[in-house]
Order: C-alpha cells, then sequence, then structure tokens
C-alpha cells in the first residue's frame, strides 16, 4: 500500500546527503564502526609440528583465531589478544567495539585461542595426540604458537600492543619477555609475571578435584564429566566472600549450591582444562631464573591492570613487577575481586585507550 509519509522521508533523507557532505561522511563513518565490531568467521592457521619448552612436540599444530576492525598498510594498527583460562575467541564479542577496551574502529585486533582451549591443538581435538598422551604446555609454549601464527600466517613483523585477561595477562608477560621488540605497547589485565603460594594452591586444587573424581576415568571419559568441585572452588575465589554474599541471598544459595553437581566446565573439556591449570601452575616469565633479568629485556611500554582484591591471581607479582619494567598501574578497587575488570568496565576502557592511543 502507497505510504506517503515513507516516501517523504526517504526523500528528504536523499536531498540531504546530496547537500551535505559532511552528514554522508558521517553515515558512513557510523557504518564503518558497526561493521568494524563484527568478527570474522574461526580461522585457523596450519603450523604443522610445534616445538615445545619441554622437548616434546604437538603434532599437526594448528592456532585459531579470529579479527575485528580493517588493518591498515603497515599494520601498525594490530593489536593481538591472548585468551583467558578456558576462553576462546568467541567469547571476545563483547569487549570489541568503538570505545570498548578492544576498539575496533582504531585497531585491527588479533584474537588467538591459546592452546588446549578445544578450538586450537588441545587433548580433546588431536587426532594423532588425544586425550593425556597430548604433550604438557606451559604459558611459553601458547605464546611461541601465537608468535608463529602472527609472523608466518599473518606475516606480522611488528604490532601496536599485545592485550590481555587473566591467563591472557599471563602470556602478555611472557610475550613482552620472550618478544620484546615485536610490540609498542603491553597490557596485563589481572594477568602475573609468576604464580604466588595462594595462586598455586586454588590451581592445584581445582586440577586435583578433576584427577580424584571417579567420573574423569584417567581422562578416558566417554562424556564430558561433571565435577561440581571444581566449580565450587572457582567461585568461591572468582569474586570476594562480601560480593559473594551480597549477590547470594540466603534464600537463592541451596538452589545455587545443587545446580554445581550438573556442572561439567560450562562444556570445557576436563582434559583441556587440566592443561591449561598446569600452564598457569608453571607460569615464571623467568622460567626459574632471575626476575631482574626478565624485566630488562623488555621493551614495551607497558600498563598493568590489577585487581585490589583479587583471589584467583593474586596482584602482588604484578605490582612488583611494574617498576621493574617502568610500567604503569591501574589498581581497581571493587569487591569484584577477578571480576573487577567488568565491574569496571568503563575505568578500564578509558585508560586503555588513552595508553594505547599515546601513553
Amino acid at each position: 500500500m502507497f505510504q506517503p509519509r515513507i516516501l517523504f522521508r526517504t526523500i528528504l533523507l536523499a536531498l540531504l546527503l546530496a547537500l551535505h557532505p559532511a552528514l554522508r561522511t558521517g553515515i558512513a563513518q557510523a557504518q564503518t564502526a558497526n561493521d568494524n565490531s563484527q568478527a570474522s568467521p574461526q580461522q585457523f592457521a596450519n603450523l604443522g609440528i610445534c616445538p615445545l619448552e619441554s622437548g616434546e612436540k604437538v603434532q599437526e599444530c594448528r592456532i585459531g583465531y579470529r579479527t575485528w576492525g580493517v588493518r591498515n598498510a603497515d599494520s601498525s594498527n594490530v593489536i593481538l589478544v591472548p585468551l583467558w583460562f578456558t576462553g576462546n575467541t568467541s567469547k571476545l564479542e563483547s569487549s570489541v567495539g568503538p570505545g570498548k577496551v578492544l576498539d575496533s574502529s582504531r585497531y585491527f585486533i588479533v584474537g588467538i585461542d591459546p592452546l588446549a582451549n578445544g578450538v586450537s591443538s588441545s587433548p580433546s581435538n588431536s587426532r594423532v595426540q588425544p586425550r593425556m598422551t597430548f604433550p604438557a604446555i606451559t604459558i611459553r609454549d601458547m605464546v611461541e604458537t601465537e608468535y608463529t601464527l602472527a609472523t608466518k600466517a599473518l606475516g606480522l613483523k611488528h604490532v601496536h600492543a599485545v592485550l590481555g585477561t587473566s591467563m591472557g595477562g599471563m602470556q602478555t608477560f611472557e610475550w613482552m619477555v620472550a618478544h620484546p621488540d615485536f610490540m609498542d605497547d603491553a597490557v596485563p589485565i589481572v594477568g602475573s609475571p609468576r604464580l604466588t603460594a595462594y595462586d598455586l594452591l586454588l590451581w592445584h586444587a581445582e586440577e586435583d578435584a578433576i584427577r580424584s573424581s571417579p567420573a574423569w576415568q584417567m581422562g578416558n571419559y566417554k562424556e564430558n564429566p561433571s565435577i561440581p568441585m571444581v566449580q565450587i572452588l572457582h567461585s568461591m575465589n572468582i569474586t570476594t566472600p562480601h560480593h559473594y554474599a551480597a549477590t547470594t541471598s540466603r534464600e537463592m544459595f541451596p538452589a545455587i549450591y545443587a545446580g554445581y553437581g550438573n556442572w561439567n566446565a560450562d562444556g570445557f573439556d576436563a582434559n583441556d582444562r587440566i592443561y591449561q591449570l598446569e600452564a598457569m601452575i608453571h607460569q615464571d616469565v623467568a622460567h626459574g631464573g632471575n626476575l631482574d633479568a626478565a624485566a630488562a629485556r623488555v621493551r614495551a611500554k607497558v600498563l598493568a591492570v590489577v585487581s585490589e582484591q583479587d583471589h584467583m591471581v593474586n596482584p602482588g607479582p604484578a605490582q612488583e613487577f611494574a617498576p621493574k619494567i617502568h610500567a604503569k598501574v591501574l589498581v581497581l578497587h571493587s569487591d569484584c575481586g577477578h571480576l573487577a575488570p567488568n565491574c569496571e568496565a568503563q575505568t578500564v576502557s578509558t585508560a586503555v585507550n588513552a595508553f594505547l592511543g599515546g601513553n
């Protein structure tokens, strides 16, 4: 049916665009910004054989990745983003877009799936090294496969920044020590260059909870096992006692606690979880050596974001490492603990974008 009001609005918009180039440019920029916030499909780089720190090798090694934004001619706007514990690049979407911590209207974002996350080569998907026959990996091994992806598959010689959260922050610390001239900036968020005894207590407890469960079946389960103790330990540490009590009433608790019994790591494979836990347990940018010597290798300008009340990745090592590498430090003070970057997202986004834009 003919609708004169719609026709009138269409003609008016066409006239405005014809008469006002600035308006036309603004609309085009808005459309570009919107397009830049859309991820590419899941992609893979087949790396062949990946040597590991232990001397073992990952056979048929492949690393997954997704991209956002537009890569400029000299690749000076590239930001590499290694993922957090149990994370994959499909979960990165909420952090990417204009004005967010990963501003895809300014930067070309490359989200990288780390080893043993179920997307890149992992115990759960390896054809030739399945389950617990998969070789042990470290944070350094994750970084080296990511470096191969960046240099060989993507043809990058240098990037603007490496930025990661949690285990991604651990990888970021490793990146700046292992490949000091590869990036201008580095932003580890609630990560650590070396774990404390409390961190080790948590990660060992989670691993032991899996290994001691009859449902794990020495890694040879037919269905991913439900191991409620892993989720209980995780929930006790991912925020703070005050935050948990404030967001979970006594009346809600029985149903929530019962729900842990049906939990299987949100579908994250139990063997993959063990391998990533082991990688974090052995995290140490000095690799058993002197931390000052490791710090002396760092060339990047660094913004370290830490959470004052983090019970999952203790902020102490990052704060102690920061002056050794002349890093800026942003301390988050909320009671959200390890989730403080989410609770204080605007503070983090503002600080990170200001830092990346000029330090």
